[in-house]
């Protein structure tokens, strides 16, 4: 598998989770030229990754890179998707190949029934399965993100009161049943006697500026200010992170920062849990609820009404 294609075109969790692998092989295939396929959107998290070769990008069809990459007459092609698109790659590339499993079945079942037949490991090590038959092997050094040079902040262009340490807070979440209310953010920020940095997409800058009317200057609200690597090197500088099952949460733990990691809708036996932290790190979240989890992704409000799965979390377990 001399020259051989990974496909990961989502998200930005997902993409992270992957590094494992690439320089799994890397290391040890030595002789392996690794090309990335994601989305155009995406492209900034393997561009830097110095053991992927050549990176390759569509916006929404393969067929816009269909000929790029028949053209690059790979020897093997990795599926860490499993998805339309990815087979459809494969079956237009017509190379060996391993799929990932995604178990969706089993899943289902957690979800629907709450019957857990997931198997008791991390993503990541499902991941590293769909390349165990050339004996690659997971080096257990976790996760990787590298931040370019340009995108690095200067702490001291923070606030005068966060450039002595803070805590990172991602207040965002693809999905509301991931996320805090707004009102528990502010309680739980309230009980902190730290500087706080509030991290996350221009989406979540609203919800920032409330936050901070809500808590004051020790808020600095980052939302929406700075691109995903510029956040990556905020979460880099960051004592501790507390933060929502979201793409950030890896990027924490890429730089094995402590984690607080706060689950609502979903559950950690999805496999998604940050991925070899700092030793600290915990997982917060309510137990034994009956409804929960609800969805492997999430909804835009509790299909319940009731939302217990955030409104009960125990704020004492930021503090």
């Amino acid at each position: 598998m001399k020259k051989t294609l990974i496909i990961r075109f989502s998200s930005i969790g997902d993409i992270i989770l992957t590094t494992p692998v690439l320089r799994c092989l890397k290391q040890q295939l030595p002789n392996i030229e690794i090309h990335y396929l994601t989305k155009k959107s995406f492209k900034e998290i393997p561009e830097c990754n110095p053991y992927i070769n050549k990176v390759h990008v569509i916006e929404k069809d393969v067929k816009e890179i269909a000929a790029d990459l028949e053209k690059e007459n790979f020897d093997f092609v990795v599926d860490l998707h499993n998805n339309i698109r990815s087979m459809q790659v494969k079956t237009m590339l017509g190379k060996p190949s391993t799929t990932f499993k995604k178990l969706n079945f089993k899943k289902w079942l957690l979800v629907n029934f709450k019957i857990n037949r997931m198997p008791s490991m991390h993503l990541v090590e499902r991941y590293l399965q769909t390349v165990e038959q050339f004996g690659v092997k997971n080096d257990s050094k976790g996760l990787d993100y590298y931040i370019p040079k340009q995108d690095e902040i200067d702490i001291k262009t923070l606030p005068a009161s966060h450039q002595q340490g803070y805590v990172g807070f991602v207040i965002g979440a693809k999905h509301a049943t991931k996320q805090l209310p707004i009102e528990k953010i502010i309680s739980i920020c309230k009980k902190i006697n730290q500087p706080i940095v509030l991290l996350g997409g221009k989406e979540d800058a609203e919800y920032g500026k409330i936050i901070y009317n809500a808590v004051g200057i020790k808020i600095y609200n980052a939302c929406g200010k700075y691109n995903l690597n510029q956040s990556a090197s905020l979460i880099k500088q960051a004592e501790k992170i507390i933060t929502h099952d979201t793409g950030l949460m890896h990027i924490a733990a890429a730089f094995k920062k402590e984690i607080i990691s706060v689950w609502g809708n979903t559950v950690p036996s999805f496999g998604f849990t940050p991925y070899l932290p700092d030793a600290k790190s915990k997982i917060v979240e309510v137990k034994n609820l009956s409804c929960r989890p609800c969805s492997k992704i999430g909804y835009k409000k509790c299909p319940q009404g009731h939302f217990k799965c955030m409104m009960l979390i125990n704020e004492d377990e930021f503090v």
